[in-house]
């Protein structure tokens, strides 16, 4: 018999991962709204109608699961993740758990390293709250994974883009990118990488390990916003020094511009065994344009 899966978050990168898992696992997804049951349906899950916002929606959780890929987003708001807490709550009510664990959190949660490389051995140092709520979920699933023995792996993700992932409303808004004295390093992952990766944590992720799942770049973050324009034939993006760049820019959009960090993938090539379709984000570009 195949495994059982269980998907919360069954969004882009789901569902991009649901033709690679279909043939190991017998795969669910947690869905809020109808809409989105027949979007899982159509791709081939099996839908489970539940909202994490309202724990009295998940009854059909307990022991659905031998396994679970967790990519649902905490609350937009405070610093703590309560979807999460309320996801375990359901899954382990009768005292029946997953064996294996993977969750999507973010490479936000290292926060400002003035550009410096960064390994999974770093601290986090968390510095908008979006990235605290993803320590709190970290460490919530980290403390019920110890409990109650079950194989958790951590995939800190970066920003994510693909064809229809790229940011060309932000060029036509014309919203500035910083001077290239100032500007900060990025860093990427296409989403059908992602979605290899997701699929090789659940077979090869190391209990209790986090593995940063990001490509291979080195750009900075004006210069992305440059290929991209250049990619469609929009306006490159005006650049500002900090100050004037802060001033035009919305407090969400500059907790990103702010932050500057190069993230190392080690061990996602040693111990995951994946080979980046798309190595940079460069790459991924150019593979774009040669499908256009």
């Amino acid at each position: 018999m195949k495994r059982r899966l269980l998907i919360v978050g069954c969004g882009d990168v789901g569902r991009r991962a649901l033709p690679l898992l279909a043939s190991r696992y017998r795969v669910y997804a947690l869905a809020r709204s109808d809409a989105s049951l027949e979007a899982v349906r159509a791709v081939g899950a099996r839908p489970l109608k539940g909202d994490l916002d309202r724990p009295e929606t998940l009854q059909r959780l307990d022991g659905i699961a031998h396994d679970v890929l967790h990519m649902a987003p905490p609350p937009g708001r405070g610093d703590r993740d309560t979807r999460t807490v309320h996801l375990l709550r359901a899954l382990s009510a009768a005292g029946t758990v997953p064996q294996r664990f993977v969750y999507l959190s973010t490479t936000g949660v290292y926060g400002d390293r003035r550009g410096a490389r960064v390994d999974e051995t770093a601290a986090p140092q968390p510095e908008s709250d979006r990235a605290r709520r993803r320590i709190d979920a970290e460490r919530t699933l980290r403390a019920w994974a110890r409990g109650h023995g079950v194989a958790l792996s951590i995939l800190r993700v970066p920003g994510i883009y693909a064809a229809d992932r790229l940011p060309t409303e932000r060029l036509r808004a014309g919203t500035p990118a910083l001077t290239p004295d100032v500007d900060g390093w990025s860093n990427h992952i296409h989403a059908d990488d992602l979605a290899r990766i997701c699929a090789a944590a659940l077979v090869r992720g190391r209990g209790g390990r986090v593995v940063n799942a990001v490509d291979d770049s080195e750009m900075k973050m004006g210069d992305w916003f440059d290929a991209v324009a250049d990619h469609f034939g929009l306006p490159r993006p005006p650049r500002l020094p900090l100050d004037a760049a802060r001033a035009a820019v919305s407090p969400a959009l500059w907790s990103f511009m702010r932050e500057s960090r190069r993230i190392a993938n080690a061990r996602l090539k040693r111990e995951l065994r994946v080979r980046l379709a798309y190595p940079t984000a460069t790459a991924g570009l150019q593979a774009m344009a040669r499908t256009r």
